[in-house]
């Protein structure tokens, strides 16, 4: 999945919750078998309906805990709870349907990715809903109001949650649901005549179709002439100040007035420590510049000033009627055998470091780092990612979890804690603690990353009590253990089965059937398959389906009803970048298929990007190396012919956790120095975009292997360190064990070398994914067909 890993903004602490139902166990695998029936629902006959059972999840024989079909009720359900009534007298097929058409009148439908374990959280579709009942106008208009009320001329809106988190819960998509654009990153800037929003290039094409150009301006974040928001909020509060006249009096009489400073809002807790310390320095800086050009002899100290309005809501809040309430789903825990590290050796490694640095307390507010270290998961706090809504904070004797009761209620939650010595307490209580720490000794010092917490807690702490620098839990996390390393390999190869298991579908659908078939069902089906693998959880990311000018659209969401929606037949590519969440691992891989006959240009850039793909995979590299040095390897093929694509190369990848992870990345912004490592996870994900027409992107997830070590065979330790000439040298290990479409390649500009490494890695596919696939089966078949060796041209 492509990403620009940016400095996040955060999000609100103070909020209401409601209460939320138990989260069905076996749900996801109802939900398997359920979509193995839409293939067959075009029959109403008792006899194909049964062949779906007998041929789909049920035949399966690593399937456990299958929903049981009640004969008698004619349902198909948990025991007597029933989710579907199917007749199988005739007319099952149209009911089936029928239920299915219900579940999408509010957005994806029970199959989709937002719906595959049940619970009563918020998603986005229900901001979608209460968005679309005011008009933007309405909606600015009543911004306006309040902003006039507590006294501030700007108002800042990012997309983010108290956690910095890249997917928050429904209720903290403020600026979702004051744009209606809901891509993952952006920012809106509300003036009192004026209204913005900031997006990267991976979200210009859907901003620009999303927004109300009558009342929004697009921003787009890098290009030429457009400034920061701090550059943007720094020159308005010069020209604020400028403008405004001096008078003596009526007549010039009396004495002058003083000029107003701008007032910028923002809600402490929906923004990053850094980027309120990047505010101010820059409006320090814009007054500083005033000064020296002349004041007409006032005083001048600022012409800007912050104002965090406390005691009072997020302005959005204000004017949201209908705005979801936040989740409380409970914590599970995360066994050994897939965290490979238990909490205590966590927490003493932390404790070590924290002693190197002299740091008295140390503060985590990442959503995912917190699931890292305490070894738990959550399922339902954040759409696709299993992370649940905490604090925690380790000092030397005391380690503690700040979160609402209901996420430890589990039994076996609480033990776990309970033997690591963990601490609960109240969500809320993180900032008054931080405060008592410092105030108990003032020689205490807090360890925290203010590029990973916001404003509301980094504001507590005093610069000389402060060591912001990354945290423990990062380094740790981004560098896979041997089980979670173990676990991200495997995961990786049941989602190889689910996909030949949908590939043999959409091929007999498309060509065989001659049938059109919808982004969404293409993303229901997708889904379907990967549920019914062991551990399946939830898709990591929502499904970007995108059929012909869609998939240039780098984020794109297929939502029934949408002037957008598309469907796939032979004419058209497709853009499908997807991913599954299974408890032992996180998997994210885009293809690009075209069931027809693509153009001679289609084909030249699929080649080229293919080329850009192998380009990084092939790359033997000095440890300490940054992403940003490979990026020119995915981009060369189409710098050749004058042709990029504006999102990064790589990002990280949790090991059953968040799809997107740092602090690494590939991408050509040269100010991410991190270097890679052993151990770590990364995308490649070159792409190239024709707006209007399609979109081409091929993705692998790779893991960082000493070149001198073994493979992502197990056969040798992760952490097992060689020496070349005294400096050790990396390489990639793949992961993604999906084919590539051969039909789709130029071979007369790929080079003898490239062929080779698509014969190979279709040889590996092969090999680790037919043992999960019945012999002679449609998914068996399209597999050995994928990964036949490339016709070469003869000389």
């Amino acid at each position: 999945m492509s990403t620009r890993l940016t400095t996040a903004t955060a999000s609100r602490t103070t909020y209401h919750h409601n209460h939320h139902r138990t989260i069905r166990s076996r749900y996801s695998t109802a939900v398997a078998l359920l979509t193995t029936l839409v293939a067959a629902s075009s029959s109403s006959s008792s006899t194909t309906l049964a062949r779906a059972f007998s041929t789909g999840a049920a035949t399966r024989h690593h399937y456990h805990s299958l929903p049981k079909v009640n004969c008698n009720s004619n349902s198909v359900g948990f025991g007597n709870e029933a989710l579907i009534s199917l007749s199988a007298r005739g007319g099952g097929s149209q009911q089936f349907k029928q239920h299915i058409k219900q579940h999408r009148q509010f957005g994806p439908s029970l199959f989709s990715t937002t719906a595959i374990e049940e619970t009563t959280t918020a998603t986005m579709d229900d901001v979608k809903l209460s968005a679309s009942k005011m008009s933007a106008e309405e909606k600015l208009s009543k911004m306006r109001e309040k902003m006039a009320e507590w006294g501030v001329d700007v108002y800042l809106i990012p997309s983010d949650d108290p956690h910095l988190s890249e997917y928050v819960p429904a209720a903290y998509m403020r600026r979702g649901f004051l744009t209606d654009f809901h891509g993952s990153a952006g920012t809106a800037v509300v003036t009192m005549t004026d209204a913005y929003l900031w997006t990267d290039s991976r979200y210009f094409n859907e901003a620009s179709l999303r927004l109300d150009s009558k009342h929004f301006t697009l921003m787009k974040q890098g290009q030429p002439n457009v400034p920061t928001i701090t550059k943007f909020l720094s020159e308005m509060a010069t020209n604020y100040y400028n403008d405004q006249q001096s008078t003596n009096g009526e007549e010039g009489g009396g004495e002058a007035k003083k000029k107003k400073v701008l007032r910028v809002g923002l809600d402490p807790y929906v923004h990053s420590a850094s980027f309120a310390k990047e505010l101010n320095e820059a409006l320090a800086d814009a007054a500083g510049e005033v000064l020296a050009n002349g004041n007409d002899g006032e005083e001048l100290r600022e012409i800007a000033v912050i104002d965090t309005l406390d005691g009072k809501p997020n302005l959005v809040d204000a004017i949201w009627e209908g705005r979801p309430a936040l989740p409380k789903n409970p914590f599970r825990v995360q066994p050994m055998e897939y965290a490979g590290v238990s909490v205590f050796d966590k927490v003493n490694k932390i404790r070590s470091e924290m002693t190197e640095k002299k740091a008295s307390l140390a503060v985590f507010s990442a959503l995912d780092d917190i699931a890292y270290l305490f070894n738990v998961r959550c399922m339902g706090d954040v759409e696709t990612c299993p992370v649940g809504i905490a604090y925690a904070t380790i000092s030397q004797d005391e380690v503690t979890l700040y979160c609402d009761e209901e996420k430890v209620q589990p039994a076996d939650v609480m033990e776990h804690l309970k033997e690591a010595n963990v601490a609960i307490k109240p969500y809320g209580e993180v900032v008054s603690d931080i405060q008592s720490h410092l105030s108990s000794n003032s020689r205490n010092k807090v360890w925290l990353d203010n590029t990973r917490s916001n404003y509301a807690i980094s504001r507590v702490i005093p610069t000389p009590s402060l060591i912001d620098a990354q945290n423990a839990v990062t380094p740790m996390k981004a560098c896979k253990n041997p089980s979670e390393m173990e676990g991200m390999r495997r995961a990786h190869i049941v989602d190889g089965a689910a996909m030949a298991n949908f590939m043999a579908w959409l091929e007999q659908t498309i060509v065989v059937e001659g049938r059109a078939v919808s982004e969404v069902e293409i993303d229901e089906v997708l889904t379907g398959y990967r549920a019914q693998q062991p551990g399946f959880k939830e898709v990591s990311f929502p499904t970007i389906a995108g059929v012909g000018p869609n998939g240039a659209i780098v984020h794109y969401r297929a939502a029934e009803g949408s002037d957008l929606l598309k469907y796939l037949d032979r004419t058209n590519p497709i853009l499908i970048d997807s991913g599954g969440q299974y408890e032992y691992g996180t998997t994210d891989v885009t293809r690009t298929w075209h069931l027809g006959e693509p153009s001679e240009e289609f084909v030249d850039m699929y080649t080229r990007v293919l080329k850009g793909n192998i380009g990084v995979d092939t790359m033997i590299f000095p440890e300490n190396t940054p992403g940003f040095v490979l990026d020119v390897f995915a981009r060369k093929a189409l710098w050749e012919i004058g042709k990029d694509y504006g999102h990064g190369t790589g990002h990280g990848v949790g090991a059953a956790l968040n799809v997107h992870e740092g602090p690494h990345g590939i991408s050509p912004r040269w100010t991410n120095k991190e270097v890679l490592k052993e151990g770590m996870v990364t995308s490649n994900e070159p792409g190239f975009y024709d707006d209007g027409n399609y979109g081409i992107r091929i993705e692998n997830l790779l893991e960082i292997v000493d070149v001198n070590g073994s493979d992502n065979s197990g056969d040798e330790p992760i952490n097992k360190k060689q020496k070349t000439d005294s400096k050790q040298f990396l390489k990639f290990a793949k992961l993604t064990m999906i084919p590539i479409q051969k039909s789709l390649i130029d071979v007369g500009i790929m080079t003898e070398a490239e062929l080779d490494w698509l014969d190979a890695y279709h040889e590996e596919v092969l090999q680790k994914v037919s043992p999960l696939l019945e012999v002679g089966s449609p998914a068996m078949n399209w597999l050995v067909k994928s990964c036949e060796k490339i016709e070469r041209k003869k000389n």
